[in-house]
């Protein structure tokens, strides 16, 4: 009997915040869950970097706009970590129309010794009352609490895909197919419209925005993504409305690869900025591709990820997995490239020594501290023994959602509904 993950439970983001130590995932059903980092002990050394359930809230419900006629699903679409300012954690979380500020804190101790209460919490009658009690904090279990600080709704028409939180900190935007919206942290009825491709006749409609995001340190500058495989670099400094992109990066199409799918498959599904923000890296169906920030005509690296599917892109549009939005991270050093594949396979592409190498997320070779082993896919007729087929591929498991903590080798994978974590072995 095979028993399929229950639809609510499959990961759609996961999240490393800035210290790396907390891990947030949000998944179909609208729920959080973060993971916290074991603190090393020395009688436990093995259990170092192990993550454990820290806090799990439902951020999302299901709604139904009734002006629309639509459900509005309660998916986490994208989750992303404030830096932490106390003693509090603040994370943003978004599912299609809404998003909401969270925030995270510990409670170690309670208050007792009301006057106008008892210790139920029942008020007393004033005329009893003949003595004044100073209230005292005592010591309780650890609880972790979740309380919803800001929401943001009403702004989008159309699906959110992406949230950014800028370096000032002060601001974030938020982007769906054909705008995208500057919002302040502390106001929540109106954000201000940055950029708008939504043409006057919706059927002259030729690409839409699939990512956004901003600069790490120019609180002024951010890219977009395009489904047509563009990506636009926009300065706010330059207009109040960021239609006219400072920076335009296009790749010229090579005409010997021209197919009926070559549409789709150059649409960009993750673009993100390198740590020290010269690069940027995107994701189309097949590749990675690597772009300076001074170089507008062409990536300066480019890597294949599954270059065997271009046989099958026939059968993969049928299935509609030639739409899956697979999501790119860098390493903290931005010297190496994660990105997911089919059969819950995860690419890594090192970009000084330009080896590659392809890893399974799966439970059989998952037991704790099992040292994970390179796979390969083999096309054509004559296969080794350690290789899988092509067409054995299982492309109802495949790997979308990666993090890498911003700081030591520490991966977090999201296969359906499973997450695997996995770090580099440790003498």
């Amino acid at each position: 009997m095979l028993l399929l993950p229950c639809e609510a439970d499959i990961i759609s983001t996961v999240e490393f915040n800035h210290t790396g130590e907390l891990l947030a995932t949000g998944d179909k059903g609208g729920r959080v869950v973060i993971f916290q980092r074991e603190q090393e002990s020395k009688n436990q050394p093995h259990r170092r970097g192990e993550y454990n359930v820290y806090s799990t809230f439902q951020s999302h419900e299901p709604e139904f706009d009734y002006l629309k006629s639509l459900e509005i699903e309660e998916k986490i679409n994208k989750i992303r970590w404030l830096p932490q300012q106390n003693a509090a954690y603040f994370l943003l979380s978004t599912n299609d129309k809404t998003v909401k500020l969270w925030k995270v804190s510990e409670r170690d101790k309670r208050p007792e010794g009301y006057n106008l209460k008892d210790e139920d919490g029942r008020l007393r009658d004033p005329s009893m009352i003949t003595t004044l009690r100073v209230p005292v904090l005592r010591p309780m279990d650890l609880m972790v609490e979740a309380t919803p600080r800001r929401v943001f709704a009403n702004a989008h028409t159309y699906h959110i895909n992406s949230i950014s939180v800028n370096s000032d900190y002060e601001t974030y935007m938020s982007a769906d197919d054909l705008r995208i919206n500057l919002w302040n942290f502390e106001i929540t009825n109106q954000s201000f419209n940055i950029v708008d491709i939504k043409p006057a006749n919706m059927e002259e409609l030729t690409e839409v925005i699939t990512a956004a995001e901003f600069h790490p340190h120019h609180c002024n500058t951010f890219v977009y993504s395009s489904s047509k495989g563009t990506i636009r670099l926009c300065d706010m400094r330059t207009s109040a409305l960021c239609d006219r992109h400072a920076k335009f990066f296009e790749e010229p199409e090579d005409p010997s690869n021209r197919s009926f799918f070559s549409e789709i498959i150059s649409s960009i599904s993750d673009v993100k900025f390198s740590h020290s923000g010269r690069y940027i890296m995107t994701r189309d169906y097949l590749t990675v591709k690597v772009w300076d920030l001074n170089m507008e005509n062409r990536p300066i690296e480019t890597y294949q990820v599954h270059d065997y599917l271009r046989s099958k892109l026939c059968s993969l549009y049928e299935n509609d997995c030639i739409f899956d939005k697979f999501e790119c991270v860098w390493n903290g050093t931005d010297s190496v490239i994660m990105t997911g594949s089919y059969n819950n396979f995860f690419r890594m592409f090192d970009r000084n020594t330009k080896r590659d190498v392809t890893l399974e997320a799966s439970r059989e070779n998952s037991k704790p501290r099992a040292i994970l082993k390179p796979r390969k896919v083999c096309v054509g007729g004559k296969r080794r023994k350690d290789e899988i087929s092509v067409d054995s591929l299982d492309f109802s498991k495949k790997i979308l959602h990666t993090a890498w903590h911003p700081s030591e080798n520490i991966i977090a994978v999201a296969a359906t509904n499973n997450l695997y974590i996995f770090q580099d072995k440790v003498n």
